[in-house]
């Protein structure tokens, strides 16, 4: 029987390195590839061929829900899954929308995210206990999701792409190089996230970006 191959996308290599050691215990799952951001992940999913995706969310460039909705785009049947240490309901709802298969927390046992990776690449949707609590309260109407109208929703995808690398500081041209754009239309569209959002300054869409979690300040501890 072949194995499952995975493809881990996180930023920091100790992590990286720790989850591939634990996976070659399993004896059926294969790590073929690492991504230390997300036009790294969005490469190895093109170039590896793996059958999952483990995902980090705050990476550098892209992060992972915007390295997923490229994946999606180019590799669709491909299945993902989101290992983070995030559970905000609002990340939840963005990565399922972006049609993920798994949602993890990284204080998961080591069994369960194996048992996660046999399951969605039998074709099953698995999500960390106390998220799928909150998704089924969600569909029941007792707690509600993030709005429709909420303004990140009016973005496209690569509008999504391209704010959150202006929020991390990238230039225009380095914003090109990212994503294989123009200036031009790296320039388009931020004019469109500004019209669309009616934010007409870098300093208003940092602020948005760090409000909605799309990118992380780092606080110091005391």
């Amino acid at each position: 029987m072949s194995k499952i191959r995975v493809l881990i996308a996180d930023d920091h290599a100790l992590v990286r390195e720790g989850i591939a050691a634990l996976l070659r215990l399993s004896g059926d799952i294969e790590v073929v590839g690492e991504a230390s951001d997300g036009i790294e992940a969005v490469e190895r999913a093109k170039k590896d061929n793996p059958d999952v995706v483990l995902m980090d969310i705050g990476m550098p460039r892209l992060g992972g829900l915007e390295a997923t909705l490229e994946i999606k785009k180019t590799v669709p049947n491909l299945k993902i899954i989101v290992l983070t240490q995030y559970d905000d309901r609002e990340y939840i709802a963005r990565f399922l929308k972006a049609g993920i298969t798994g949602y993890l927390l990284k204080k998961a046992v080591g069994s369960e995210l194996v048992n996660a990776i046999r399951a969605v690449h039998r074709g099953e949707v698995y999500l960390f206990s106390s998220i799928a609590a909150d998704v089924v309260a969600g569909y029941l109407g007792k707690e509600k999701m993030p709005a429709a109208d909420d303004p990140y929703e009016r973005l496209t995808d690569r509008e999504r792409q391209v704010l959150k690398l202006l929020a991390e500081g990238f230039s225009h041209k380095e914003i090109a190089q990212c994503l294989n754009i123009s200036v031009k239309t790296v320039t388009a569209h931020q004019t469109n996230i500004s019209e669309k959002l009616d934010m007409h300054s870098r300093a208003a869409l940092i602020r948005f970006a760090i409000s909605k979690g799309i990118v992380k300040v780092d606080v110091p501890p005391d």
